[in-house]
């Protein structure tokens, strides 16, 4: 698909592909697709503030009875709602006698250890420190200064999405054996949608690439997501990214205009053999002006699983993608060098 020459024209909504181009057939993309660009993109994205900000998990999972917990970096981390319905969380461990909140349950916004009853109300109890955490609506954070190194900030970066009152949002979350860097790498490299996701992607063109003229840090793409196996919908779509440990998709022309995809990459530490172990928590934000998107949004609750199932689906994939790169890397064949 090439640009469309008339700025602000919507793409179609919906494309009949008279003659569907076998997979085998489409235009090889690996001469674009240069390491260097990749591994600049990258390496620009790593370098970028994160003010110490993890994403810990999906907002909709932390409910009044039970805490989201998670493992950072090795650290162990909880977050409950307290009795104003307030996130609040700290350090996974009980500081009695080292028992993993994780289990324990949440009564009247109170966290109740499951070994011997210690209640925390999310404020600071004899050696146990409660951290800055946030809630953007959608996804929860915690702030670890003793993890992240870096300078801290109030708040994490979150990218600008649509109304939640206006879109159907979903939350997908995969572990994999790499590195967030890995994570990453691989949305920074919009070439591999078509060939590797035949089954969502179709028609994949990258319109503009960091290096180009007139850049701005983003990769353009025009893509079709596919419907069926001859209908498709056409849509621009830039890829940046905003902070060391996420990707965020917007589609700026055709259907769904304005949604966005965030990949986040959340480091757990490492498995039983050493190797590094990463959580990909993946937010999608859908909106579309029709007006029939009104139902679409009073079925979110049956939209959502399938939502989350359309995202595994492409993770499936994409983690050994990832997970290839870490082995690479590993192994001496780093796919992240100049040229």
């Amino acid at each position: 698909m090439s640009p469309d020459p008339r700025p602000g024209r919507a793409l179609s909504l919906l494309r009949l592909r008279h003659r569907p181009v076998r997979w085998e057939h489409q235009a090889p993309t690996w001469r674009q697709a240069r390491p260097a660009v990749i591994a600049g993109a990258l390496r620009r994205a790593l370098a970028r503030p994160s003010g110490n900000w993890y994403v810990v998990g999906a907002t909709a999972d932390v409910t009044p009875t039970r805490p989201l917990s998670g493992t950072i970096a090795g650290t162990e981390v909880v977050v409950w709602r307290d009795a104003r319905g307030r996130l609040v969380g700290g350090p996974g461990q009980c500081p009695h006698l080292g028992a993993p909140l994780a289990d324990s349950p949440v009564h009247c916004g109170t966290l109740v250890c499951h070994w011997h009853g210690l209640s925390l109300d999310g404020s600071a109890y004899a050696g146990w420190e409660p951290l800055p955490v946030h809630d953007d609506g959608v996804l929860t954070w915690v702030r670890l200064d003793a993890v992240g190194g870096e300078e801290p900030t109030r708040a994490p970066v979150v990218p600008f999405r649509p109304a939640l009152t206006a879109s159907v949002h979903a939350v997908w979350t995969g572990v994999g054996t790499c590195e967030p860097r890995d994570v990453v790498a691989n949305r920074l490299d919009p070439w591999h949608g078509a060939w590797l996701h035949p089954y969502s992607f179709v028609d994949l063109s990258v319109v503009r690439a960091p290096g180009d003229p007139e850049d701005d840090e983003a990769f353009v793409v025009d893509v079709s997501f596919r419907l069926a196996r001859r209908i498709v919908v056409p849509v621009r779509a830039e890829f940046t990214a905003p902070e060391p440990r996420t990707v965020l998709m917007r589609i700026t022309d055709g259907e769904g205009l304005g949604s966005v995809v965030e990949t986040h990459a959340t480091p757990l530490g490492p498995d039983e053999l050493g190797r590094p172990r990463t959580a990909v928590v993946e937010a999608v934000v859908a909106t579309s002006k029709r007006p029939g998107f009104a139902l679409a949004r009073a079925l979110a609750p049956v939209l959502r699983p399938l939502m989350r199932t359309a995202a595994g689906r492409l993770w499936r994939d994409d983690l050994a993608y990832s997970e290839r790169r870490r082995h690479l890397r590993e192994t001496g064949r780093s796919p992240d060098r100049p040229g």
